[in-house]
């Protein structure tokens, strides 16, 4: 898989409606998708334990979309295969009357991963330069200084953001951002989907419907973002998402291949470690069995 036809471009002044939501990359079916999903994930577990044992990066895993594009499911398949004790997942949702008291990128600060581990972030930091926008009474919660409430507050987050990445980069925190890219019509259905089975009521608010309202300017919104903080350590990665299956398969096959730039092979151990390792098997060698004594 291309992973290359997936990134925002910014410097070509690409927007969204360069990207097909129905593409599927020629995967002849759904079937063929899923298998390629199951074999790359399996292969993830692998690289993961890798990373912990290096312990000398990190990776950061961000998704970001509208209401209904699958990010929760999305995760679950993809991400399901790695060890937990290497993993950890954080869901941003509102923030609390606490959390607003701080500066907006305290949240995203206090659960980025340690080197050797993972971590997933369903929705993002980014939700302070997109929801934002469209609800500006979500800001004025926040009770900024006036200084902080100019014209230009969304060119400098989008300056703290990449600036944020690159400090996370310098520290050995490598970050995929994914964008999974539903088409207003495909949202449509599965948001009646969300409604109607009892399986998926529990999702359903009625803020989707409100944010439904607002889709051009989110769109608009989102353009902007990825046209801003789309850079070479940290590209936007626009992934088809109206066939689910096709975006778990997408997502798999790049995260295993960031995996694999990180680390492509356990740790060497040094001499010493070496030497320490031979007494030990010479002394565990010399034990008897306990039948024997």
């Amino acid at each position: 898989m291309n992973h290359e036809q997936f990134i925002y471009q910014p410097n070509e002044k690409q927007g969204l409606a360069d990207f097909d939501p129905d593409f599927t990359d020629g995967f002849g079916s759904e079937r063929e998708a899923q298998e390629k999903m199951q074999q790359d994930a399996a292969e993830m577990a692998k690289y993961q334990d890798i990373l912990m044992a290096h312990e000398t990066n990190g990776l950061l895993v961000i998704f970001q979309a509208m209401d209904g594009a699958g990010k929760d499911a999305t995760i679950k398949n993809v991400m399901s295969a790695l060890d937990p004790q290497g993993c950890e997942m954080k869901m941003f949702k509102a923030p609390s009357e606490e959390e607003v008291k701080h500066d907006y990128l305290r949240r995203a600060a206090q659960s980025v991963p340690a080197r050797g581990q993972i971590s997933i972030f369903n929705r993002s930091y980014y939700e302070h330069v997109i929801v934002e926008r469209i609800h500006p009474e979500k800001l004025e919660r926040q009770k900024l200084p006036r200084a902080a409430m100019g014209k230009d507050i969304w060119k400098k987050r989008f300056r703290h953001i990449n600036n944020f990445e690159e400090y996370l980069l310098d520290d050995g925190i490598h970050t995929l951002k994914f964008f999974l890219n539903i088409s207003k019509d495909e949202q449509r259905k599965k948001l009646l989907e969300r409604m109607e089975r009892t399986d998926k009521r529990w999702k359903f608010s009625i803020d989707d419907i409100e944010d439904r309202g607002h889709w051009d300017e989110y769109m608009k919104v989102y353009e902007e973002v990825f046209n801003q903080t789309n850079t070479d350590i940290a590209p936007w990665y626009i992934i088809p998402g109206n066939h689910r299956w096709f975006a778990r398969a997408a997502v798999a096959s790049i995260i295993l291949a960031k995996l694999k730039s990180l680390h492509s092979r356990y740790p060497t151990i040094s001499e010493k470690q070496r030497k320490e390792m031979e007494e030990a098997q010479k002394s565990l060698k010399r034990e008897k069995p306990s039948f024997e004594k």
